[in-house]
């Protein structure tokens, strides 16, 4: 098992969503020994939204290992970490292609899918994964426009994405949905980022309810403390030096230790799972 750090360099970023190639402490994505069984996803399609960095990244290069051909969606801001990523799989032998733009809006994601379907003729896998989170200590803090970008990045865009995908999936197709241990246990600070990962909850079990005879499975993955470039562009330095440190394994959790998670519930081995959420989060105990 390897050794992952228990602290990190007092860094911050200015902008969300933060950039990956800007970081000091760089997230750990991948790592030797991890994705061993190799194939479980040969030559399926996968769309990852947010996969340029942090998790989306890890489970980019995560499916690529397995066999499948990766498509990534960035914002424009990212579209140097997006290289990275690309570069990364394809020189190990993978297929990487990027879309970049802006997710709150309808026409772009059904764009993506369509752009999808026309050059590999369906999609496998769709990943929910891009959100944003801007910390207010006080609920008249939190201005229209906040509330307006957090949830239309976070939960308008898993919607026009399944939207677009599912007259396209066939049996056996997965969509998974990012949630976040504030889904369940809430966070003070992030009152509207937490409302939307409830949502995301709710809308994976209701959409694993409305999908279940199509043969198509929706589960969702509730990261914790997970060490992303979200994380730098959100809290002060002297936050994230010790960002972790105060669940049972005293320490954040890196992109790699998510990704297995997105590939077994992506692959055959979770034939019998749906409508279900799979907590990656340093060993706090949640109910639900």
């Amino acid at each position: 098992m390897p050794e992952f750090p228990k602290n990190f360099m007092a860094e911050h970023q200015e902008k969300q969503p933060g950039i990956e190639a800007q970081m000091k402490s760089k997230p750990i994505f991948i790592k030797d020994g991890y994705n061993k069984i190799s194939e479980r996803l040969l030559d399926k399609i996968a769309i990852i939204t947010g996969g340029d960095s942090g998790i989306g990244r890890a489970v980019a290069y995560a499916y690529a290992k397995q066999g499948a051909k990766v498509n990534i969606v960035c914002h424009p801001t990212e579209r140097g970490d997006a290289e990275e990523v690309k570069k990364g799989i394809e020189t190990e032998g993978g297929v990487c292609e990027i879309f970049e733009g802006d997710i709150k809006q309808e026409e772009f994601c059904t764009k993506v899918v369509n752009d999808v379907i026309n050059r590999f003729g369906t999609v496998d896998i769709l990943v929910n994964n891009s959100a944003v989170q801007y910390p207010q200590q006080n609920i008249t803090d939190i201005t229209a426009e906040q509330l307006k970008e957090t949830f239309e990045t976070n939960i308008f865009s898993f919607f026009y994405f399944t939207k677009a995908v599912v007259p396209h999936m066939k049996k056996g197709s997965s969509i998974i949905n990012t949630s976040s241990i504030t889904a369940f246990k809430g966070s003070k600070d992030l009152l509207d980022y937490s409302a939307t990962k409830g949502a995301i909850s709710a809308f994976t079990r209701s959409l694993a309810s409305n999908l279940v005879d199509k043969g198509i499975r929706v589960n969702s993955v509730a990261p914790g403390p997970i060490w992303t470039p979200l994380i730098v562009a959100s809290f002060q330095a002297d936050q994230n030096a010790t960002f972790g440190s105060d669940n049972p394994m005293k320490r954040a959790g890196q992109p790699v230790e998510v990704a297995g998670a997105y590939v077994f519930l992506a692959s055959e081995d979770a034939s019998y799972i749906t409508g279900q959420t799979i907590h990656v989060n340093g060993g706090e105990i949640i109910n639900g």
